[in-house]
């Protein structure tokens, strides 16, 4: 069953304690594409410029990934520069180019038309919101967004979480989006806004499924309230900005691969974009996830298990 994605793909210049990294294959879209390619295909949608090359190029067909949604346009391509010097846990931004970005306007080939599952991946509410309708056939549709898109945008934004089935997003982002600090309270406040799950992501300390009763329908007499992940305790993270959209990729591909969305498969889907989310951490950008196997991700997956094993 295929996704498609909406999103970016760019080049991040990265500093971190393990060293720096100029230039690299990046973009939310990049990551997602990239985790999501291990379960299920995947479908891209964004805009590059003219020093988008073969080389760029191969890192989604090394994948088998769609990529007949990218346009190229003249320019180039976004741009982000940041470091993790200070906290590992959040990037310091030096630079923002938007570049042909900043006129992005997504373009659906009809050969996408059929995807079964969507993924909206931080970008303009209203982008979100526009490829959402265009798209009304597709069995799940889930989205991100971040801290500017909710302070600045906010009514476009929850026009567009009314099309959400599932919403990703930080500890932070939530309480900022539901104006409550206590992440319980907050998660019931934003699943009244429109997702019936929410999915939290806690960085190094994993990520909370909060389902609503509408998540579960065919099994509303057994109540899901929520499920913890964790995350692994890597020896040492090389760089971590693709960590969050690599655990969507693993979260939504692995969905998307099941006949069924039962609240089992939710809590696996956890664990697989937990793992997705680790290896994206060992290499600068993309390296790591270029590199990695079904194999890897499945070894990891059952050390991710026995993690929460208490027998």
């Amino acid at each position: 069953m295929a996704i498609t994605v909406v999103g970016s793909v760019a080049y991040d210049s990265i500093e971190t304690p393990a060293g720096r990294k100029d230039r690299c294959l990046g973009g939310a879209a990049t990551y997602f594409s990239l985790g999501a390619s291990f379960f299920t295909d995947v479908r891209v949608i964004a805009v590059v410029g003219e020093d988008f090359g073969p080389e760029q190029e191969a890192v989604f067909q090394a994948r088998a990934i769609d990529t007949r949604g990218i346009e190229r346009a003249a320019g180039k391509s976004f741009f982000w520069e940041g470091s993790y010097l200070d906290n590992l846990n959040e990037a310091k931004t030096h630079t923002t180019d938007l570049n042909v970005f900043a006129s992005f306007n997504p373009k659906i080939p009809e050969a996408y038309r059929d995807s079964e599952f969507l993924f909206l991946a931080n970008i303009d509410p209203v982008l979100q919101r526009r490829v959402r309708e265009q798209m009304p056939g597709v069995r799940l549709v889930a989205g991100d967004t971040m801290n500017y898109w909710i302070k600045d945008h906010r009514p476009a934004l929850l026009q567009m979480l009314k099309g959400l089935d599932i919403l990703l997003i930080n500890d932070t982002e939530a309480r900022m989006l539901a104006a409550n600090n206590n992440l319980v309270q907050a998660a019931r406040g934003i699943l009244s806004l429109g997702p019936h799950t929410l999915i939290v992501k806690h960085g190094e300390y994993g990520a909370t499924a909060f389902f609503s009763g509408r998540s579960f329908p065919q099994d509303a007499k057994s109540p899901h309230h929520a499920f913890r992940a964790p995350a692994l305790p890597l020896e040492e993270v090389v760089d971590p900005t693709g960590a969050g959209d690599s655990f969507a990729g693993g979260f939504f591909g692995y969905l998307a691969s099941q006949p069924e969305l039962t609240p089992a498969v939710f809590r696996r889907a956890m664990f697989y974009g937990s793992v997705m989310g680790s290896y994206a951490c060992e290499r600068f950008g993309t390296e790591r996830l270029q590199q990695l196997s079904r194999k890897e991700i499945d070894e990891r997956f059952i050390v991710f298990r026995e993690l929460t094993h208490l027998d």
